[in-house]
């Protein structure tokens, strides 16, 4: 499988990586899912100590259990929660992100993590404060990298401008193409990837979408009406060689700033087809200019 260099650093990472999130339920088949996608070439597997109050970290460890060094693993931190209280609270203070990693560590089962993550952030945040947690992890070597997980353009621009981040995960996909607005055009201009979440749109860009009951609801600007309809025109594009889906995940991959895309999978059924995305030939710009003018150049209405 092709690995893309991830911003300015020295991690490659496959083009196609694991989503951990959606996992099955059940901790052997997670475990059994990471192998396969292992197997397959993928090497950036992506988790969250929010993820199932960390139990995603905690199978993720245990499926890389001799494998760690083969491996580029992300987590993501800043999303708080504490026994006794509801949900979860925003803290990206320093204390918390150097409390924080020590936590994923123990779960991860490593001693290290290469890519750390803020999940979220506002412009109200102490930035500099935050900034200087990740620093000193990576000068500890308890992190290789960091970046931030966000769909905010302000704050985007904001670690762009303050920080050393090689990435930013954002949603990305046919039916979600308002990074293309902005965003993408800055992180190339810096040297910063960006890693595509979403690629799929809940699975919605894929065959189950024309085979299934129709959407029960509308994405984003599109109704669902029209999600069918944009369905229908990207599968016109498939043939023996690649489904439809294949062609929704290599649509982000065709942007030079997009390093990894990361769907996730609940399935091994769904993890194969994910995968075999990255055996299939890239977008042609004939086929990229084509898919664009069927979708929609959908813009940021908040912060901006």
């Amino acid at each position: 499988m092709k690995k893309n260099r991830l911003g300015r650093s020295d991690l490659y990472v496959s083009e196609i990586g694991l989503g951990c999130m959606s996992l099955s339920r059940d901790e052997q088949e997670s475990i059994r899912m990471i192998h396969a996608a292992l197997d397959r070439g993928v090497n950036f597997l992506d988790t969250a100590d929010l993820y199932r109050q960390g139990r995603n970290e905690e199978w993720v460890g245990k499926a890389l259990k001799g494998k760690r060094h083969d491996v580029i693993l992300a987590t993501k931190v800043g999303n708080r929660w504490e026994p006794g209280k509801d949900g979860w609270s925003w803290d990206p203070s320093k204390a918390y992100i150097k409390e924080a990693v020590k936590g994923s560590l123990r779960r991860l089962q490593t001693d290290y993590i290469d890519l750390y993550q803020l999940h979220g952030g506002t412009l109200d945040d102490p930035i500099d404060e935050t900034i200087d947690a990740f620093e000193e992890l990576k000068q500890e070597g308890v992190i290789r990298c960091y970046g931030i997980s966000s769909i905010r353009p302000n704050v985007i621009r904001e670690y762009v401008k303050r920080s050393n981040i090689v990435s930013v995960m954002m949603q990305y996909s046919v039916l979600d193409r308002r990074p293309e607005e902005t965003v993408l055009s800055l992180l190339q201009e810096h040297g910063i990837s960006m890693i595509a979440r979403g690629p799929l749109a809940q699975g919605l860009l894929s065959e189950r979408t024309l085979t299934g009951p129709a959407p029960a609801a509308g994405y984003l600007d599109y109704s669902p009406v029209e999600i069918v309809e944009l369905v229908r025109r990207l599968a016109a594009l498939a043939g023996e060689d690649r489904s439809l889906s294949q062609i929704a995940l290599r649509y982000p991959l065709a942007h030079p700033a997009v390093a990894a895309v990361i769907p996730g999978a609940s399935s091994t059924e769904q993890l194969l087809t994910n995968t075999g995305a990255a055996r299939v030939p890239d977008l042609t710009q004939d086929e990229v200019k084509l898919i664009r003018s069927f979708s929609r150049a959908n813009v940021y209405t908040l912060h901006r």
